[in-house]
């Protein structure tokens, strides 16, 4: 086992650690940084995981995509993995792409809206979900239904089995009325089309998915039996033909010329579409190039995104106020006089840290400059000096924490980040942590958001997350969010009792990620939840045991053992398992590990499994269901109406069996 450096490895953390938080921001919350800025943080994490391999652990944010998916919803597993996409943002970097990467090309146009898997069986819609981290989704089946693009039932001389992919967006003509009725009901107006594209999907009433005025176009097929096109341009063609919306604007190009040409064309037009776009997709046409060509981690190496500069208002500086996030990182932002630019209005952004201030020159009452690319991710690239009239003054960094009052400091020389170092008691520190436990990806509470966290916290009915669990209705009495006006606890109070009572019997792997422990994620919580079946084995393995559970590594292993050295960071696990949270895997005593260290794919239709019941038969007997044959793979098991996958698995002389063989193999592990 690779022992890494103390200095590397915290490079590799705080690097992560801000590409998983802006990431989190863009797909749940309100982001903050522009789409280049991301992709700057995300290509530096890449080049130090290239150069150092030991630190690619599987929940990198390079090995991810998407953001995990809500208990409030069924989980879904795709068919075939939904990838995301790789972007250039200069045309002698789209050159490079196009030089290694032959054509003849598609060119369409990359929508701003939300991603959305959709399974017809037989010209049927069985099924529609999120993409949630690209293998698994939610099920929103019963809102994909009431979006008037998306067909029950497809014509003609349909597949047996079709996943079409596409994508849900509002269009700007429709925002503002959206707005209207939105103001004449009472509520906040929405910030802007895409973030309330991806919040109707998401809602739990098909009435309320109804009023947002959903539209979808498909760009993509992911599964597919009986339908084999030969380009990309041919299947979008039968996808029209059997009834599916597709985009109006895909052209084809036949060389590298033509695309440049298309990439000019359209950043004099980008507000011409019935939708809001930020950039051009250029795909390779040929099916079998795009195979021939493969995949990343993440993203098909036949497709690149082309992305525009963003565009450029001047709004008026107010003030500079400082905020503290989960880690304690005290971060300056901008509080701008609102301003519309892009498709949504602005009126905050952020500004790092103290240093990215006097680099950019701003003052308090500014007139500045800002841009914003996609969706709301604003940033003040400098001020207007001329338009200054002399009551400008100079924005002063705080020396304590505006939550806590602790002294501010680098957590090392030469850091230009500051934290406050109060780590359990920080208000400020503590809600942002309530509201991760509260997450989709971690308890899944739902009556704790960050309003309400805030509420929790600063009023001190909670002195940290271990007492959330022990919540009384008499604590609540005392907040502010949780109570009437008489004082007693109203309906989002008792809705939160419950939902904390629910979460008590959660999953291991649940616990885990609501703990916060640095790099356990989703994919790590499992794989730890799944190997040691309990808490308590989990802190008693040593180091290097805990290194080899495939999917974990030394840096998580590292970080797990250093969490638990923390005195208050052992309170909290002892407060929740006094309060009766899950300590043990609850599947301990479920299926037998018979397939562990296996890899089965299964295509075709069984008769006495869903596809959902498949993999779940697989991965709850310790093996790996995987979508794709591959000389990795250990069996192929092949049902009725059976595709490419069947014939892939004979060429490569793997192991093949009928639906019998594969029960039998699910019971012994053997055949």
């Amino acid at each position: 086992m690779t022992d890494i450096s103390p200095d590397l490895r915290r490079q590799w953390d705080e690097l992560a650690e801000e590409v998983r938080r802006h990431r989190d921001l863009y797909y749940n919350g309100q982001p903050v940084i522009s789409d280049k800025e991301f992709d700057e943080l995300f290509h530096a994490l890449e080049k130090l995981e290239a150069d150092h391999p030991e630190l690619a652990v599987p929940d990198s944010p390079t090995m991810q995509v998407g953001a995990p998916v809500s208990s409030a919803f069924a989980d879904v597993t795709h068919l075939e993995r939904m990838m995301s996409l790789d972007n250039v943002f200069s045309a002698e970097e789209l050159a490079e792409w196009l030089a290694k990467t032959p054509g003849p090309y598609l060119t369409e146009l990359k929508i701003d809206g939300l991603s959305i898997d959709l399974v017809y069986e037989n010209g049927k819609l069985t099924r529609a979900a999120t993409r949630g981290d690209g293998h698994v989704g939610e099920d929103i089946t019963d809102n994909a239904r009431v979006i008037p693009d998306i067909p029950h039932e497809l014509t003609g001389d349909v597949p047996a089995l079709l996943e079409v992919r596409g994508e849900v967006f509002i269009r700007p003509e429709d925002f503002p009325e959206l707005n209207e009725q939105r103001i004449k009901e009472g509520g906040k107006p929405f910030a802007n089309p895409r973030n309330t594209a991806a919040g109707g999907l998401r809602q739990k009433n098909p009435e309320d998915v109804k009023k947002r005025k959903l539209r979808m176009i498909c760009h993509g097929i992911g599964a597919r039996e009986g339908f084999t096109p030969a380009t990309q341009l041919e299947a979008y063609e039968k996808l029209a033909e059997w009834g599916l919306p597709v985009s109006e604007y895909t052209r084809r190009a036949e060389t590298a010329e033509d695309v440049q040409k298309a990439v000019a064309y359209w950043a004099d037009h980008r507000h011409d579409a019935i939708h809001e776009m930020d950039g051009l997709v250029i795909k390779v046409d040929s099916v079998a190039q795009q195979r021939a060509l493969g995949a990343t981690s993440r993203a098909p190496r036949w497709a690149i995104a082309y992305k525009y500069p963003p565009e450029e208002v001047t709004t008026k500086l107010i003030d500079i106020q400082v905020s503290v996030g989960r880690t304690g990182r005290a971060t300056p932002f901008a509080i701008l006089e609102p301003v519309f630019v892009s498709g949504s209005t602005v009126s905050m952004a952020t500004l790092h840290n103290k240093d990215e201030v006097k680099r950019k020159g701003v003052l308090i009452g500014d007139t500045v400059v800002v841009r914003k690319a996609g969706e709301i991710i604003p940033e003040i690239l400098g001020p207007v000096a001329d338009l200054r009239d002399g009551t400008e003054r100079e924005f002063v960094y705080p020396e304590a924490c505006p939550s806590c009052g602790t002294t501010l400091a680098p957590a090392r020389e030469g850091d230009a980040d500051w934290r406050c170092p109060n780590t359990r008691s920080c208000p400020a520190q503590l809600a942002q942590r309530l509201k991760y436990l509260a997450g989709r990806g971690a308890f899944d509470i739902e009556a704790l958001g960050e309003k309400g966290a805030i509420d929790l916290t600063s009023r001190g009915i909670l002195t940290d997350e271990g007492d959330l669990f022990a919540l009384t209705t008499e604590q609540l009495e005392r907040s502010a969010v949780y109570t009437t006006k008489a004082g007693k606890v109203n309906a989002s109070g008792r809705k939160l009792l419950d939902n904390l009572a629910t979460a008590r019997e959660t999953d291991l792997w649940r616990v885990l990620v609501s703990l916060s422990i640095r790099h356990v994620g989703p994919t790590a919580a499992r794989a730890l939840a799944s190997r040691y079946k309990s808490l308590d084995a989990l802190i008693d393995a040593p180091l290097d045991d805990l290194a080899e559970t495939d999917g974990v590594g030394m840096v998580i292993a590292q970080s797990f053992k250093e969490w638990f050295d923390v005195d208050w960071h052992r309170d909290i696990v002892r407060k929740w398992r006094e309060a009766g949270v899950t300590m043990e895997d609850s599947a301990v005593d479920a299926a037998p590990q018979t397939l562990e260290g296996l890899t089965v794919v299964v295509t075709g239709t069984l008769e006495n499994f869903t596809r959902d019941e498949v993999k779940e038969a697989i991965l709850s007997r310790g093996g790996k269901a995987s979508g794709s044959v591959s000389k990795k793979t250990d069996y192929v098991v092949v049902g009725d109406n059976a595709g490419s996958k069947a014939a892939k698995a004979e060429a490569l002389g793997l192991r093949i069996l009928n639906e019998a063989e594969f029960e039998q193999l699910l019971q012994t592990g053997e055949v």
